[in-house]
């Protein structure tokens, strides 16, 4: 042969071909072995690399750790500490309303609590609260907790649907009462910095801060009556801050948080509180009566809807109340002639030269009166324009 030589091992019958020239060593060919030692190597030489970059500075751990050092703060800003001196003095006046409203379930036909979460503020130290309207109502129970964590059941003394505004009353100890101090909404100014202190999503005791975006807006209450002269803000509003007070930069109450635009239902920037002017306007009302009571004519109106179905644009007098400022002033009610057909009574079209187009405007002009204030009413009577001189009357409204 001739690269191959014949190898017979003693017993073997079969001869065992090799290469020439490479002889096996320790029963192992010699490229395995020299692989094996290299590996052994390589491993050997990683191991120690790998000791050496945990021992050294390689480490993700460091033996000698320590906390950093602090850098001074400095004094806080003279804007942080009326914000700090606000809320202090601010906060003691705001309660958690916790409204709880008896519900079935329909399943087990078992009675639950459910319980709501709303704002609202101290008005006076005799215990009496105002919040919203919507936050209580349909309630079976309502609870406020005061900023001390005191818990007081709450008494209904009176609300305005057409503000969204209700008073609650709690026996509490005047020592543990302290009333919101009160400010005016008639002289804000856009851009004025405001504070809202509430419970969003029941996280109780919560400042938030904006500005004021927008004043003289108009928003509908619960009752679908207009409220006048709202505030806009974009401090943040959410559930649970309905109720609560938005305050100037000197701590006083400018409004109370209502209502948010948002198709979330959180805060979008965009808040409307109602303006502390009517706010101090109703809330003695309904401690008083119970009611508010407005100055009003003392007429029952037709519906907006039957006045524009027959064409007219204004307000028209369905009934003269007896013994009212319009029946002692000559204003004439719609009544039905000898053969039952109507005949209508005065249309109201402005007060004071104000245009009157409906109910709604009709209650707007004549809340900026007071009772016993004379106003002139302009009606058309068929073809006729006449006007008389009322003398406002107290009339229990919403």
């Amino acid at each position: 042969m001739d690269n191959w030589q014949q190898d017979q091992r003693p017993g073997s019958p079969y001869p065992q071909a090799r290469p020439l020239g490479v002889r096996p060593v320790g029963g192992m060919p010699l490229w395995a072995r020299l692989v094996r030692l290299v590996s052994i190597g390589v491993i050997l030489v990683a191991g120690a690399l790998v000791w050496q970059w945990y021992r050294g500075g390689g480490s993700v751990h460091d033996t000698d750790a320590e906390p950093r050092p602090v850098a001074a703060r400095g004094s806080l800003s003279e804007a942080e500490n009326t914000t700090i001196e606000l809320f202090r003095n601010a906060s003691a006046s705001v309660v958690y309303v916790r409204p709880i409203e008896l519900r079935r379930d329909p399943f087990r036909l078992n009675v639950m609590e459910v319980e709501g979460a709303g704002s609202g503020f101290i008005w006076d130290d005799r215990g009496h609260v105002v919040t919203n309207l919507h936050v209580i109502e349909g309630a079976s129970a309502v609870k406020v907790v005061l900023a001390d964590g005191k818990s007081y059941d709450a008494k209904f003394v009176g609300a305005s649907p057409g503000n969204d505004l209700a008073v609650l009353f709690i026996d509490a100890p005047s020592s543990q009462l302290k009333p919101i101090p009160v400010g005016t909404s008639s002289d804000l100014q856009v851009g004025q910095q405001v504070f809202a202190i509430g419970n969003p999503f029941g996280f109780d005791q919560t400042l938030t801060t904006g500005i004021v975006s927008a004043l003289g807006r108009q928003i509908k209450s619960a009752s679908g009556r207009t409220i006048e002269d709202v505030i806009q803000t974009d401090a943040a509003i959410n559930p649970g801050n309905s109720g609560g007070p938005l305050l100037d930069s000197a701590g006083r109450l400018i409004g109370v948080n209502t209502a948010i635009v948002s198709p979330s239902k959180a805060s979008a920037g965009i808040g409307f509180a109602v303006p502390v002017d009517t706010v101090n306007r109703v809330v003695p009302d309904l401690v008083r009566h119970g009611r508010v009571v407005r100055p009003g004519l003392g007429i029952e109106p037709l519906s907006d809807r039957i006045t524009r179905i027959m064409g007219l644009e204004g307000v028209l007098i369905r009934r003269v109340l007896k013994d009212s400022p319009a029946a002692k002033a000559g204003l004439r009610a719609t009544v039905a002639d000898r053969g039952g057909r109507p005949v209508l009574g005065d249309l109201i079209v402005a007060i004071d030269g104000k245009p009157v187009r409906n109910v709604d405007e009709l209650l707007r002009v004549l809340d900026k009166y007071k009772i016993d204030d004379t106003v002139v009413v302009k009606t058309r009577r068929g073809d006729q324009t006449l006007e008389f001189k009322v003398k406002l009357g107290p009339i229990s409204s919403s």
